[in-house]
């Protein structure tokens, strides 16, 4: 009654403003507190749209592209609507405003399970959580939420666009708007017609009142293979990332980083280094909570001359306050952790523990997981140019690649004492990401170095060891999963807990993203309570637990994990019940059919169940199945594996089918499933980072090695017709190859691997074809 009579008090003059706020709509996205600078003879038409007098047509994008094609399908959307040319459409970086605040993302980290998205409280808590993430949400590029994100706001930019260039021909022509046509880049009106670039500065002053979206069915372009936007640039070499951005007057720093987790430079002998060829000055950096780590950099004329020179330095490091932390260590306290109670629950139906108290035989199988590292081919690098003023900054830009421009920017105000519009950040592409530029720490770091010389500009490039060595990893985990299972063999009930670091708490608290800083990281468990499968009863907990080690985003995230975790569960669900494992995983589908006929077809198409061919070197093949269900987009996976005498395991063939709604550009689509099965391989077979004293031991791609051309699959990826709203791809495809390659190991070999990466030690087939195997190993 307290509770209640505070609430009613509270409906005061601020709550009743409060509560009619909540019922309202989201606050409009087209407009912007202030439009970016542009060439002359551009216009804006909205925040999103601008067209010049020579009819060529700017798709501003808030979205950085990193590889993912982003740029072609916002491009793609707002050429749907605006009805222009593709050749004549480009796209560039946007300025950072509220409007391109990602409310996707936020909406989608509600801890919310598939079979509860359409009650109508949770479509409330959806509402509601876009309203508040219109306000004061982020800015970012990041969780495969960027087509949803874009969307409908894309298509009502360039249909709001198309308006007002059919009013502005008609008003012209001294005709009604309905005797006008727009299409191709002109309007068309009774006896003439006016290209865009004609329209535009009057379109631009007019609020058009009638707009109106094309139905799916009208499309012309969404839903072809038009090539992408930065084909050409990137075909030729010709693309401009951040580490190769060329600027008048450019500087060059490297940059000496701590060599064991923790530790600061005591004492910096910079004489020789000062002396080298090209060298400029000597910096030493701080660390900051931000992440930033401490170091001392060299700046130069030459990245080369800084990088040699930084061998001459005569650094004195504090000792590591984790100098005994080693792999085998932090192994044991996750095993520890993952036999206690405790974690938050993210999902509970049923009554899952009570079955495996009355359970005639139970399932009892611990998976681990180790530390990965992003590893993306361009190092990070970021370009700062400081002005100061008697020895005070006043004014900050930076050149980066970034996937959270407002908050860099935040931080960099903070960091030098300056307001955040004294701060420009220019957003520039990314040689690839995989959620490591969502920190923020080697722009800090950049800043600090490029202060140190003002007026010039600075580019902070790291090396590949850098990279590596100071990573912000995918946490190591360690999960459990106990099933029930009465005297017949039926399920009754699933129990799973997950131990690991919080990645994107880890992340939010670093870069000041409030909303996800504190309470448990849905991340962390992602991808095993959210899953689509109907078992009698589950619980899943998830732990968090602290270590030194620093942790990120790394491309799935907590899917990465969970899903080889449940995926190689479920198969041994179907093994201990002697069913097939695809049969099996259809059974718990009932529920969800547009999971289970994603499943149907990548059966159909990898032709599941037949027998299969040797391999060139005469070794049996076998093949092994997954399924993934990510920010609503729905993956199913084949691969066929076979294992040479030596125990290595070659994937000569990867069938994947994909439902992410409606599919903007298909052959995108295509190309982020190849990737992120490319990418999942190199994870699933040799993708580790090890500790030792403190350190990280990989340092390159001798010793944290990738997926070689020669050892490559042939891939195939059918994307499934659909008319549900489009979703992401970006990450979708990487949670279930792990799983995959280690289902079809086990139909191999009979050995069931529960660790990554996957180290055979049996090397001799039992099977040749898919027939099911029988695993007792885990059952008591």
């Amino acid at each position: 009654m307290r509770r209640r009579a505070f609430l009613l008090a509270g409906l005061g003059a601020g709550g009743a403003l409060a509560l009619g706020w909540s019922f309202l709509p989201p606050r409009q996205r087209l407009i912007p507190d202030a439009f970016p600078e542009l060439p002359p003879g551009v216009t804006p038409l909205n925040g999103w749209i601008a067209i010049g007098t020579d009819d060529r047509v700017q798709v501003l994008s808030p979205k950085v592209e990193m590889g993912q094609g982003i740029h072609t399908a916002l491009a793609l959307l707002v050429a749907e609507e605006l009805d222009v040319p593709w050749d004549r459409v480009t796209v560039t970086a946007s300025g950072i405003d509220a409007i391109y605040f990602n409310i996707a993302a936020f909406v989608d980290a509600m801890p919310l399970h598939a079979d509860d998205r359409d009650t109508r409280l949770v479509r409330l808590l959806r509402w509601q959580a876009a309203k508040i993430a219109r306000e004061a949400g982020v800015m970012t590029t990041a969780g495969s939420s960027s087509v949803r994100d874009l969307w409908e706001v894309a298509r009502l930019a360039g249909a709001t666009a198309r308006s007002a260039l059919v009013e502005a021909a008609a008003a012209r022509a001294g005709v009604p708007v309905s005797a006008c046509r727009a299409a191709d880049g002109v309007v068309t009106v009774p006896g003439g017609q006016f290209r865009y670039g004609e329209l535009v500065a009057d379109a631009a002053t007019r609020t058009p009142r009638d707009v109106t979206l094309k139905a799916p069915a009208q499309f012309t372009r969404v839903g072809t293979a038009l090539p992408r936007v930065d084909l050409h640039a990137k075909s030729r070499g010709t693309a401009v990332y951040g580490i190769d951005l060329p600027l008048p007057g450019l500087l060059h720093a490297a940059i000496a980083m701590p060599p064991a987790l923790g530790c600061v430079p005591l004492r910096v002998d910079d004489r020789a280094a000062r002396a080298a060829p090209g060298v400029r000055d000597v910096v030493t950096v701080p660390a900051d909570e931000r992440g930033t780590r401490a170091g001392v950099a060299i700046i130069a004329d030459r990245w080369w001359q800084a990088h040699r020179a930084l061998a001459t330095l005569g650094i004195a490091w504090s000792t590591s306050p984790h100098a005994t932390l080693d792999s085998a260590g932090i192994s044991r306290t996750l095993r520890r952790a993952v036999r206690e109670d405790g974690g938050f629950p993210f999902r509970s139906r049923g009554d899952a523990r009570g079955a495996l108290a009355r359970a005639a035989r139970t399932i009892d199988v611990t998976y681990e997981a180790p530390y990965l590292a992003h590893a993306a081919l361009e190092p990070l690098s970021a370009t700062a140019q400081v002005t100061a003023l008697q020895g005070r900054v006043t004014q900050v830009t930076v050149w980066a690649a970034t996937q959270v421009p407002a908050h860099a920017r935040a931080a960099v105000a903070e960091q030098h004492g300056v307001p955040e519009d004294a701060v420009t950040v220019h957003q520039v592409e990314m040689g690839g990401s995989f959620g490591r530029r969502l920190d923020i720490d080697f722009i800090l770091q950049a800043v600090r170095v490029a202060a140190a010389r003002p007026g010039s500009p600075v580019r902070l490039a790291w090396s590949r060891e850098d990279d590596m060595r100071h990573d912000v990893y995918r946490p190591a985990a360690v999960a459990r999963w106990r099933a029930a299972l009465d005297a017949q063999g039926q399920l009754l009930g699933v129990v799973g807990h997950g131990v690991s670091q919080a990645p994107f708490k880890a992340v939010s608290r670093r870069v000041g993203i409030v909303w996800t800083s504190h309470g448990p990281d849905r991340y962390a468990g992602e991808g095993a309570w959210d899953q689509p499968y109907a078992f009698p009863a589950v619980r899943f907990t998830q732990r968090e637990v602290e270590l030194p080690v620093p942790v990120g985003s790394w491309r799935s995230v907590g899917h990465s994990l969970h899903g080889f975790f449940l995926e190689s569960f479920i198969d041994e669900l179907a093994s201990a019940a002697g069913v097939d494992p695809l049969a099996y995983r259809q059974s718990l589908l009932r529920a969800h059919p547009r999971a289970a006929r994603v499943l149907r077809t990548v059966a159909e198409q990898s032709g599941w169940g037949t027998s299969l061919v040797p391999a060139a070197d005469g070794q049996p093949r076998a093949r092994g199945v997954a399924l993934h269900w990510m920010v609503d987009t729905i993956v199913a996976l084949v691969v066929e594996v076979s294992l040479s005498p030596a125990g290595t395991v070659r994937v000569h063939r990867a069938v994947s089918a994909v439902d992410c709604g409606l599919a903007i550009h298909p052959d995108g689509v295509k190309q982020q499933i190849e990737g992120a099965i490319v990418f999942g391989l190199s994870a699933a077979l040799s993708g580790e980072i090890t500790i030792a004293g403190g350190a990280v031991r990989q340092g390159n791609f001798d010793t944290y090695p990738v997926l070689r051309m020669d050892a490559c699959p042939a891939i195939e990826v059918h994307v499934m017709p659909s008319a549900e709203v489009p979703s992401g791809v970006g990450e979708a495809g990487v949670p279930p190859v792990a799983p995959a390659v280690a289902n079809a190991l086990f139909a191999l070999t009979g050995e069931r691997l529960r660790t990554l990466p996957l180290r055979p030690t049996r090397t001799t087939a039992i099977t040749t074809t898919t027939t099911t195997t029988t695993d007792t190993s885990s059952v008591r």
